[in-house]
């Protein structure tokens, strides 16, 4: 018992030192992770190793901790060492211990618990720690025996591989202890504290990590692991530093006191994995922050880098000014490019492709399609499966595969390129008021004609005086023009339409197929009555009048001339053998072309010495000049027929960007002048040509029509050019019903393209 006492006394003295040692650990390392280890008692079992320094020939263990549900959880709870029965001396230095090993990376600080014994002859129960070098610092020891369940504690400023109770017999090698009388030591109660101050690791990935824009649900994969420590205890993954997905992994603990206590010396699985998953719809559109952390048994926490995951869940909205290019009219080139404003995105994705659909009678449908490309603006070059009035349907899809059916705008696309049906009516003749021709179509609907005649071997057609009825039905259109004034002889007519689309059609014939003809037969010659003879008169001596146009290359009597230019008209006024005749007045009238807006005034010239005249013309629109003298003094009347000045339409181009690369669209602007003219209700016809290189010829490229003042835009994307090529185009302001001028071009410009 002395010793025994003795012992006590050392323990006592340890603890007030274990307790100043603590108090500078807290002090010094508050910051340390730290966890309890609970052994033996409150229904846990022990974490310890058992071993005999004999071989098993001197000592047995026994182990009793955890007692029935129910039961007093500490009724005959023990960890014993015993002496083995029928064994008479143990040698000394030898021993029977129980060890607790702190996992890799830890270190014990403190441990306590309750112990008693039983000792003889020499043998002692000693508890103490291994410093990591396999040594055995006590802390703790008794030679004799004690029955009372007594506590220890006792701290170690720096933190031990493990601890250790020891049955030893405590003499020299060469001595031995005797056995005879049986000798035991015992634990139970034990808390050991274990410093833990390296964090675990934590790692994610997975669908939502696989970079690009993200919605809907989105799959995670994390991971993390703390193989020098406690364990993982707990994985947690947030979102902007807002939990999203917690995860508690299977721990051994126990709740003591309401404290979590370890019932192993590493509780917790050293590597975790798993996988969850995150509803971005919880989160508005834009970037956000993604982590993954990992808590250990200690409290450490480890965490992954923050990765930005972008999130978009909202359609875009609908497209801005969708724009078909020339307008939504009807037209005969089949065609079709629209272009369009997309919608600012904000944090969200941007604009990446747009779906589109085009759908018309009979239950035509393309089905829905995609134009990728991000930030698209435009669908060029569509086209319809036959004439008639179709349906784009076009909606937006972002970056995050994000769209909106129902926010499609749509936009009618209206095509014909088939000619209108025209014919004269059946059974007009030479004593019928009017000629009458029938105009249909179907589609664009008629626009307008006009109904001319000549004499069945003249080569000149004269335009009559045309109105246009409302026919029977829809997209029907009847011609009517007065009877003219026939001298005897036989005249063929002509009528010719033009629909909404611009589509022409012309014809002689009457709708049973027979040629539109009217002969017209002289009068009867009434019988003549005896007329008393007449002093003859002098004959009258015949005339010749010539004239021409100046101004610019082309045959005198037809002269085409640019926009805004004048002409001048000339000649001579002879009589049969080519002599002048001087001092006669001629008369010059003009006739300005359909469409013309200005009244082009008569006037008169007088003939010079040689019977020469000339005259200058003003700029205006085409026209038609007569000029004729009405005969005096013993000339006969002489005329010259009509002569024909034409002038060509004005028109400017631009193009831009000027260099640019295949794949892109050039956008083309410009303006057609309209002097002593009015632009057509539908905007001017536009036609934008190519030179062709190989044949040195202007290709077409693309029709368009102008605004009411005359401006036109258009866009042209480039598709199939390859290495560099520098492309002249030019605008084309051309012929069209009752628009008074003749096709005119620009200049021509230049734009350079770069293949890919």
């Amino acid at each position: 018992m002395s010793g025994t006492r003795g012992g006590l006394g050392r323990i006592v003295a340890m603890g007030i030192a274990v307790a100043v040692a603590l108090l500078l650990i807290v002090t010094s390392e508050a910051q340390a992770g730290k966890y309890a280890v609970a052994q033996c008692g409150w229904y846990v079992g022990a974490d310890a190793s058992w071993a005999d320094t004999t071989g098993g020939a001197k000592f047995r263990p026994s182990s009793y901790c955890t007692p029935p549900a129910g039961a007093d959880p500490f009724d005959g709870v023990h960890l014993k060492s015993f002496t083995r029965e029928g064994q008479e001396t143990v040698s000394g230095t030898r021993f029977a211990r129980w060890r607790w090993v702190a996992p890799p990376g830890t270190g014990i600080t403190q441990v306590r618990g309750t112990w008693w014994h039983a000792l003889h002859d020499g043998m002692e129960q000693r508890l103490g720690a291994d410093p990591g070098n396999g040594g055995f610092e006590v802390f703790a020891s008794a030679n004799g025996t004690d029955l009372a369940l007594r506590e220890f504690v006792a701290g170690f400023a720096t933190p031990k591989v493990a601890v250790e109770d020891r049955l030893l017999c405590a003499k020299a090698e060469s001595k031995w202890c005797s056995i005879a009388a049986g000798s035991w030591s015992a634990l139970r109660a034990l808390t050991i504290t274990v410093q833990d101050d390296a964090g675990p690791y934590a790692g994610i990935a997975g669908e939502i990590g696989a970079g690009g824009w993200r919605r809907g649900v989105q799959g995670t994969d994390f991971s993390g692991g703390d193989t020098a420590g406690a364990g993982i205890r707990f994985g947690e993954t947030t979102m902007d530093g807002g939990r999203v997905d917690l995860t508690e992994y299977p721990c051994a603990k126990a709740l003591i006191g309401s404290e979590w206590r370890a019932t192993r010396m590493q509780p917790c699985p050293p590597t975790v994995s798993g996988h969850g998953s995150i509803d971005t719809r919880r989160f508005s559109d834009g970037v956000h922050g993604l982590r993954h952390c990992t808590t250990d048994f200690a409290g450490n926490v480890g965490c992954s880098p923050s990765w930005p995951i972008y999130i978009d869940n909202n359609p875009p909205a609908h497209p801005r000014n969708l724009t078909l290019a020339g307008g939504d009219a009807w037209r005969r080139v089949n065609n079709f490019d629209f272009s369009w404003v997309n919608p600012d995105q904000g944090a969200a994705s941007p604009i990446w492709g747009a779906y589109w659909r085009i759908t018309g009678p009979a239950g035509y449908d393309t089905g829905v399609k995609l134009a990728g490309g991000q930030e698209i603006a435009a669908l060029p070059d569509r086209s319809l499966p036959r004439p008639g009035v179709f349906s784009l349907h076009l909606w937006l899809r972002d970056g995050a595969g994000n769209d909106a059916p129902g926010s499609a705008l749509e936009i009618p696309l209206r095509f014909d390129d088939v000619p209108p049906g025209i014919a004269f009516e059946v059974g007009a003749d030479a004593e019928a008021p009017e000629i009458r021709a029938n105009v249909s179509d179907a589609l664009s609907g008629p626009a307008s004609g006009a109904i001319f005649y000549r004499r069945l071997n003249a080569s000149e057609w004269s335009e009559l005086q045309t109105k246009s009825q409302p026919g029977t039905g829809a997209g029907r259109l009847t011609l009517v023009a007065r009877t003219p004034e026939l001298a005897p002889g036989t005249y063929v007519f002509r009528a010719d339409t033009v629909d909404a689309a611009g589509n022409t059609a012309s014809t002689t014939l009457r709708a049973d197929g027979t040629e539109m003809a009217i002969r017209r037969t002289p009068p009867p010659v009434a019988p003549q009555r005896a007329v008393p003879p007449k002093r003859a008169l002098p004959p009258k001596t015949k005339t010749r009048l010539l004239a021409r146009l100046h101004g610019a290359p082309g045959r005198g009597d037809a002269l085409t001339v640019p926009f805004a230019a004048t002409a001048r008209l000339g000649g001579r006024l002879t009589r049969a053998d080519g002599a002048g005749i001087a001092g006669r007045e001629l008369r010059i009238l003009a006739h300005a072309a359909r469409g013309s807006l200005a009244t082009i005034p008569g006037a008169t010239v007088v003939t010079g010495e040689r019977g020469g005249f000339e005259l200058p013309l003003a700029a205006g629109p085409s026209r038609r000049i007569t000029v004729s003298f009405a005969g005096d003094g013993g000339f006969e009347p002489a005329s010259r027929p009509l002569l024909d000045l034409q002038v060509r339409s004005g028109i400017s181009l631009s193009a831009k960007p000027r260099l640019l690369a295949t794949g892109e669209s050039v956008l083309l602007r410009g303006r057609v002048a309209s002097r002593g003219a009015a632009i057509p209700r539908r905007g001017k016809l536009v036609a934008i040509h190519y030179l062709e290189a190989a044949t040195k010829r202007w290709r077409p490229v693309l029709v368009t029509r102008s605004d009411h003042k005359g401006r036109f835009r258009a866009r042209y994307r480039f598709r199939y050019v390859s290495g560099t090529a520098a492309i002249r185009l030019r605008a084309t302001a051309l012929a069209e019903e009752r628009w008074p001028y003749a096709p005119g071009s620009s200049r021509p410009v230049t734009v350079r393209v770069q293949g890919r």
